[in-house]
């Protein structure tokens, strides 16, 4: 794939461009603020951009609004969004505005080397990649009224790994059981939402959503 990165760390940025090139992608822009990586994109739009949240010169969120620019303007360039800490305002603008081609990772996540490369080629492919902790801070609701309650842990279980963008073998493969089995507590999920007379990929687009709140 063609990536950019966008990281004010140097030993950082640099960190990734050796490792993605050891891996078979071309880096063709590491830049280390929000400006600059707008500018490369719109000079050359790459398949997925890696952006920091916090960069230059204010150090809060310019690397989430320049992700959101992006996504905006370039729907076809994937976003992988690295953090320190979950931004829960524009975390949640980017999750809930569409689930093609976009990842939000806490920096923890880089250090596992393997479970950040599958994030980068889910979100190449047009896939989503979401740290369960990232996914944990955004759902916060009162039980209420809630029909997530109604929900038994297996199925809550198998949304949660939905919300983090697995496919149905990917989460039969986690949680150690059939795919047919996935695919069971994934209808009844439907149901329980109310979503089981929608049709298409959008229920599952709607039960992530709703897991995630607006």
């Amino acid at each position: 794939m063609r990536v950019m990165l966008a990281e004010d760390s140097t030993l950082l940025r640099e960190g990734l461009v050796r490792l993605l090139a050891e891996e078979g992608h071309e880096v063709v822009a590491a830049v280390g603020d929000a400006d600059a990586l707008l500018a490369a994109v719109e000079a050359a739009p790459p398949d997925v951009v890696v952006v920091d949240v916090r960069m230059p010169p204010t150090h809060t969120d310019e690397g989430l609004r320049a992700a959101l620019e992006i996504r905006r303007r370039w729907p076809a360039v994937g976003v992988l969004v690295l953090s320190q800490y979950v931004e829960k305002r524009y975390a949640t603008e980017l999750i809930t505005a569409d689930t093609t081609g976009v990842g939000y990772l806490l920096k923890d996540r880089v250090a596992q080397v393997d479970e950040f490369l599958d994030a980068l080629d889910r979100v190449g492919e047009g896939g989503a990649a979401f740290d369960p902790e990232v996914v944990r801070q955004l759902v916060v609701r009162s039980s209420k009224a809630d029909p997530l309650s109604r929900l038994t842990p297996r199925e809550r279980d198998v949304l949660d790994h939905m919300a983090q963008g697995h496919t149905n073998a990917s989460i039969a493969a986690h949680l150690h059981v059939s795919q047919s089995a996935v695919e069971k507590h994934v209808n009844a999920i439907f149901d329980k939402l109310d979503l089981s007379h929608t049709t298409g990929y959008s229920r599952r687009v709607l039960a992530v959503l709703r897991y995630l709140g607006s």
